[in-house]
């Protein structure tokens, strides 16, 4: 896809400024890949700051590289500061992970771009994109380009339609057919800002929840318990179903849990930098404990 030039030269010149002032170490962005498209990019000195771009191709939530960023380079040194790009979605990840405390807000300065939607796989316009209701970030230090003047859309789960539809037997074949032809790669769960566990429960010694074989049981279990983890946290970026070499239909069981969570509790994961409720015990007013 072309490379929109005026929304390219605005997060280049706001990276540059953040390098050369010294106020961050580094700027996580997109630029061009060899293959086409773009690829996420890590700019650390002010003169390499044109390799950023920003095109429909950005489609990565570059918010799971700070993860990586979180501790000092060396032993006696601060974290580095970092600035990242982000989409309306993405954005909201930012929220999730101040509220659950895995950054710093003075370490990160978020360049949010005010998005009009990005491609999928198939070079057309993502699913996401189609039923998404932000086009500016939740949360930024600058912004970059206009909202678009159209009303945003109200989304209403008509991607879950078909599976509600099924009866209950054809519906559960329907999801061990699919879990059947998952490969246990786990790109899943590294491509999720979410998922930041040292060491995840399905790898774990004890054996008492599930092994790493790939027998259906063992992936149907992998896949439910991630998506019951994310109940409430999910920002519904489909980094999880982009990345998927099997093409699984991972968005629908997080949008299950993302409309159950809206309907008990009027949460949204993100849209605000607090917590679901589901994550607390809740006191006999509705309060947390």
């Amino acid at each position: 896809m072309p490379i929109n030039e005026p929304l390219t030269q605005q997060i280049r010149e706001h990276a540059r400024q953040l390098l050369e002032s010294e106020r961050v170490d580094c700027v996580i962005g997109y630029e061009a890949s060899p293959r086409g498209g773009a690829r996420p990019a890590f700019v650390y000195d002010p003169a390499e700051v044109d390799r950023l771009i920003w095109s429909p191709d950005c489609v990565h939530n570059l918010t799971t590289y700070l993860h990586d960023k979180k501790k000092p380079r060396k032993r006696g040194e601060e974290p580095p500061r970092v600035a990242v790009v982000v989409k309306p979605c993405d954005s909201r990840t930012l929220n999730v992970l101040l509220a659950e405390r895995q950054i710093e807000r003075e370490r990160v300065v978020a360049i949010g771009v005010a998005c009009e939607g990005v491609v999928g796989k198939d070079g057309q316009p993502a699913a996401k994109c189609g039923r998404c209701t932000d086009r500016t970030p939740v949360v930024y230090d600058v912004l970059v380009g206009e909202p678009p003047e159209a009303p945003p859309v109200e989304d209403d789960w008509s991607d879950l339609a078909r599976i509600e539809e099924m009866p209950p037997a054809e519906r559960l074949a329907f999801w061990l057919r699919e879990f059947d032809r998952c490969i246990r790669c786990y790109a899943c769960r590294q491509v999720c800002p979410g998922c930041y566990c040292t060491i995840c429960m399905f790898e774990r010694d004890d054996g008492l929840w599930v092994d790493a074989a790939i027998d259906v049981p063992q992936k149907h279990i992998f896949h439910l318990g991630r998506a019951l983890h994310l109940a409430g946290r999910c920002v519904e970026c489909d980094e999880c179903e982009r990345v998927c070499p099997m093409d699984l239909p991972l968005s629908l069981l997080n949008r299950l849990l993302v409309r159950e969570v809206e309907a008990l509790y009027g949460h949204r994961a993100g849209r605000e930098e607090t917590l679901t409720p589901l994550l607390f015990e809740l006191g006999p007013e509705g309060s947390p404990i």
